[in-house]
């Protein structure tokens, strides 16, 4: 039965996202969600947006004008002219559609819509993907009715909006969570150790520079069993390809993997960035990692992100700036020394998934248009909560998980 046949109330939803994966996955997912629920969601981005794959059937993307703001005020003021002609557009676009609330996912290209809503006294939520709150969001905060968070803390949230701030995890691609209940892959001392080496969208040359050096250096227990999965950069397939095969190191190479959710439901041990969408899914399907933030990240933002994961033992981080291959070969060994280790570091990140991010945060929007609030978690509320998660309805190998550790 769809939310509508419960409550009787369909409504109108207006989502506002910047133009790359790490905002607009999250946004694709609540909107999946809340049509699930018999509601119209419609979709403001920009260019890059608009021609993501990944936008789920029925979800209308609108193009608006966005002005960035870099660390130059000259060139504010044409910023400020593209904000105000994109909020001028996204208030005519809400005169036919009629929103009962709009959520901004961040990125500069939700900016003019949110403003927009606020304009016209439409409810308003902003869900911030990462452990910072990002440049938008913050300009947002004072003026929204609600804070979606994706971590129990996060750098740069002021105090004083407390009252406002829920946390609910950070959406995820439908066939990754379809993952969560099954088993970790197993790992014995003589079976195949499958490592995903990824570095965000376009892959990283830092990756191709050391992984492949690094699993050179593991113990020949160890490095015998390896099969690697490699996303790299265009410019750096060959000579990584060579890099294995002087190695011995059996290694698939590419520029994207259209099945990254199946190769994820394989994976031993994942190596690469620390981006919010990352993140997410490593917890949500129980994979540990070793997790390499990108240092021009606005505000240090994916080592932010590693606190919670790492805190768990489901990841260790290390900086880019001692990220070498002996460092590289040292930290996998620790994690993989033996079967039981590298399932409990899975176990670590398990519980730290947020399984129900895109119900919890459709209930919280649903709340902002005068539906009644079902099961949205507070920051006070996180970590009882989240215990209380991690204790149900677990999957047969976290029990056995934990008897390793045992």
């Amino acid at each position: 039965m769809t939310q509508e046949a419960r409550t009787g109330a369909s409504r109108h939803f207006v989502l506002a996202a910047g133009g790359t994966g790490g905002h607009l996955i999250p946004a694709f997912a609540l909107a999946t969600e809340l049509m699930a629920r018999g509601h119209h969601a419609a979709l403001i981005t920009d260019e890059r947006g608009a021609n993501i794959p990944g936008k789920p059937d029925g979800l209308t993307a609108h193009v608006l004008p966005a002005g960035r703001f870099g660390k130059n005020p000259l060139k504010w003021v044409g910023g400020i002219r593209s904000v105000l002609e994109g909020r001028g557009m996204a208030l005519r676009l809400f005169e036919s559609f009629e929103p009962s609330a709009v959520i901004g996912f961040g990125g500069y290209p939700a900016l003019p819509a949110v403003l927009a809503a606020i304009s016209a006294k439409v409810p308003c939520v902003v869900h911030e993907q990462n452990a910072v709150l990002g440049r938008v969001n913050r300009l947002l905060a004072a003026r929204v009715d609600a804070i979606a968070t994706s971590y129990p803390d996060v750098d740069r949230l002021k105090p004083k909006y407390a009252e406002k701030v829920h946390l609910v995890g950070n959406p995820v691609r439908e066939e990754v969570l379809a993952l969560r209940d099954e088993d970790f892959p197993p790992f014995t001392e003589d079976g195949l150790f499958r490592i995903l080496v990824t570095g965000g969208s376009q892959g990283a040359s830092v990756l191709s520079d050391v992984v492949p050096d690094g699993l050179a250096m593991l113990p020949p227990n160890l490095r015998q069993r390896l099969q690697v999965t490699q996303q790299c950069r265009s410019e750096d397939v060959d000579r990584v390809r060579e890099r294995y095969a002087n190695h011995e190191i059996p290694a698939e190479l590419g520029t994207y993997f259209e099945d990254m959710n199946e190769r994820l439901a394989d994976t031993h041990l994942f190596i690469g960035r620390a981006g919010a969408s990352t993140i997410a899914e490593l917890t949500a399907v129980g994979r540990p990692g070793i997790l390499i933030p990108l240092p021009i990240a606005t505000d240090d933002h994916q080592a932010a992100n590693t606190r919670e994961v790492t805190k768990a033992g489901g990841a260790r981080m290390i900086r880019q700036t001692k990220f070498e291959p002996k460092e590289l070969a040292k930290q996998i060994q620790a994690m993989a020394q033996n079967p039981g280790s590298l399932a409990n570091a899975a176990h670590g990140a398990w519980n730290c998934g947020r399984p129900k991010a895109a119900q919890d945060l459709a209930d919280l929007v649903e709340s902002m248009a005068g539906i009644d609030l079902m099961d949205v978690v507070r920051v006070g509320e996180a970590a009882p909560r989240a215990a209380q998660t991690a204790t149900k309805a677990q999957p047969a190998n976290r029990d056995k998980a934990e008897d390793v550790a045992a």
